[in-house]
């Protein structure tokens, strides 16, 4: 074997352990969104119906007061951005999407005057700030996809404290969230919402505003409202965390199926090209061995 086949030889051996490797990484990845999807399934309605429900009752209810309500906060000019990227590698676009989003809204906060406080899910998004001298004012990193909801809840305390805090150096005006949200294993999108101030359930134009209160409280309305609140940031969060869980293993599997056919395709090549090698070996050596006989029946010897 020539010197340019065992080359040949080599890159296909290389080509075809990495397609091992992908192939492997996109089965597991598929085998993971069905779990994780089901799971935002699971937590997706009670979410939404209790937000729905908070701003339903502060819309209709003119006794209700409570701070992350107050559209007019202003205290600090601190706005908190809560980041949700991977914590390995290998997931396509996904955390660049994040992280662009995230980048294009603290441009947005600065412009508005305010100041952009980052809080970041994942090495990925911590590892970009970190490397650019600005690192987050928390993180959380590494975490395991079977303790989301564990993990949920620790962010949700961290920040709503945060928003509460009366320190001037903590305090936070607004909390935006910027993630992927699952919609198929298809299709993901990546969002930036904002959930503190919280917008209300308005009603509709030819719709009439009651004259009576849609819910009973007790004891009173801002003891409710404030023992909601906490459980509002919390299940958003859960279910954040858990849509982007989701988001990855989607991306992930769409990522590592590109690979693959990349692999192949460098296989396919290489396989070509070590046989066109293979085959311009046997012709020089064929067209030796017909010049070395003419030369030999010119000159008049023979071989014994």
């Amino acid at each position: 074997m020539g010197a340019q086949q065992r080359v040949y030889k080599q890159k296909i051996r290389s080509a075809q352990g990495m397609k091992k490797i992908f192939k492997a990484k996109e089965m597991v990845a598929a085998s993971r969104i069905a779990k994780a999807h089901a799971r935002v399934l699971a937590t997706t309605p009670y979410a939404e119906a209790l937000t729905s429900a908070i701003g339903s009752v502060a819309t209709h209810s003119d006794e209700i007061t409570h701070p992350f309500l107050d559209s007019e906060r202003r205290q600090t000019g601190r706005a908190g951005i809560l980041m949700l990227t991977a914590d390995r590698g290998m997931t396509g676009p996904y955390s660049h999407n994040v992280i662009r989003a995230a980048e294009q809204l603290a441009n947005t906060l600065r412009d508005e005057g305010k100041e952009p406080v980052m809080y970041v899910v994942g090495r990925k998004g911590e590892s970009y700030y970190r490397f650019r001298n600005r690192p987050p004012q928390r993180s959380w990193t590494p975490y395991k996809e079977d303790e989301l909801p564990d993990l949920g809840r620790e962010i949700a305390g961290v920040l709503t404290e945060d928003l509460l805090s009366e320190d001037q150096s903590v305090h936070l005006d607004e909390l935006y969230v910027v993630s992927t949200q699952f919609r198929t294993r298809f299709a993901q999108d990546t969002k930036s919402i904002r959930m503190v101030p919280m917008g209300l359930v308005e009603a509709g134009a030819e719709a009439s505003r009651p004259t009576f209160p849609l819910y009973e409280f007790a004891p009173d309305a801002d003891t409710v409202v404030a023992e909601l609140m906490p459980r509002y940031v919390e299940a958003r969060i859960i279910n954040i965390l858990l849509q982007g869980m989701a988001s990855e293993h989607a991306s992930t599997q769409r990522a590592m199926k590109s690979a693959t056919d990349n692999a192949e395709t460098q296989i396919d090549k290489f396989t070509r090209l070590a046989n066109s090698a293979r085959q311009a070996e046997i012709t020089q050596e064929i067209t030796e061995i017909v010049g070395g006989a003419d030369a030999l029946s010119g000159s008049g010897r023979t071989e014994r």
